[in-house]
């Protein structure tokens, strides 16, 4: 119940009751909520456009915003890191391990395959920090995309250098008879005198002079095709499949120590030197084959031998004289 109030007529002498009007009181609400109305715009206009006004939840969203902004930069900066260090092992791969192995060189096109064209990130696009975003994710997918080029050429790498390994273990690289004093060059490859015909004709191995009986070596390890003599000429000899297309063979041996189909590591005694077959005195014929062509066995020898050494058997090896078979 509102209070009544009164006013003291000085003419009547007497308290009267206050009676209000209508219109002033509607007009007294109205300007309250204008006030009211006013005030409160007022706040807002204030409260957003004074930064240091937020609430907690704000201030907690944007400290976790600065601090996921923090953490992608730095993860851009060890990624930048990441990507020099691999761009060193790309370079080295290309320019060192694929290069000793004759391997040919990865080119960028191919490292970098798939990052042109289609935009991939449009998913990411249309946020405040899209640019940061989208740049982490370009770059965790090229270092992914590279390691996984470079993983492949690695593993590449191994299965070459262990064929390498393979190959030097193979191929013919020492004489098959020991030849310390180098005095055993007989004959080398070229054209030669035949002795028996005396014409000249071309000797397509090595012969070297030693006594019956006198050991001969495996120069590369193999596997023995033929230990016979079915061969015109040849009188007994041996065949060792070296593989990777070479093949040697030893003429005129005086008996075998290894038989067809028998594997034979370098250094392995496989015969004894005799004088069978086409042939003038003891000694052993070698020849060496490359894809079912002769070829100097004179380029096989850096095995066991030094330059100076070398030199002074290729010297020998190049003087036309008379062949012993």
């Amino acid at each position: 119940m509102s209070k009544v109030k009164y006013y003291y007529d000085s003419e009547t002498l007497s308290y009267k009751k206050i009676e209000r009007k209508k219109g002033r009181k509607l007009g007294f609400i109205i300007l309250s909520t204008v006030s009211a109305f006013l005030a409160g715009f007022i706040l807002l206009v204030i409260y957003l456009n004074i930064p240091q006004l937020e609430t907690p939840k704000e201030k907690a969203l944007k400290r976790e915003l600065e601090n996921m902004k923090l953490q992608y930069g730095m993860l851009n900066r060890k990624m930048d890191q990441v990507q020099e260090v691999l761009a060193n092992v790309e370079d080295r791969d290309n320019n060192i391990y694929r290069l000793y192995f004759e391997a040919n060189p990865i080119p960028e096109e191919q490292r970098l395959a798939g990052f042109g064209g289609v935009n991939r990130y449009r998913n990411l696009e249309g946020y405040d920090n899209s640019k940061l975003i989208i740049e982490s994710h370009k770059k965790i997918d090229m270092l992914t995309k590279r390691v996984v080029v470079q993983s492949r050429s690695l593993d590449e790498i191994v299965h070459l250098a262990e064929d390498k390994e393979q190959f030097l273990a193979s191929i013919p690289a020492i004489m098959p008879v020991k030849n310390e004093n180098l005095k055993r060059m007989a004959s080398g490859y070229g054209w030669r005198t035949d002795p028996f015909t005396k014409v000249r004709k071309f000797h397509y191995g090595m012969d070297f002079t030693a006594p019956r009986g006198t050991p001969i070596y495996a120069p590369g390890d193999g596997t023995v095709d033929r230990a016979d003599n079915r061969s015109s000429g040849y009188g007994r000899h041996i065949r060792i499949n070296h593989g990777y297309g070479y093949v040697s063979l030893y003429a005129h041996l005086y008996k075998y120590n290894v038989k067809a189909g028998q594997k034979v590591k370098r250094g392995d005694l496989i015969g004894f030197v005799g004088s069978t077959g086409r042939s003038q005195a003891p000694h052993l014929h070698y020849e060496i084959f490359k894809d079912d062509e002769r070829i100097n066995p004179i380029n096989f020898y850096y095995g066991n031998l030094s330059p100076a050494e070398y030199d002074e058997i290729l010297q020998q090896s190049q003087q036309e004289n008379q062949s012993l078979d």
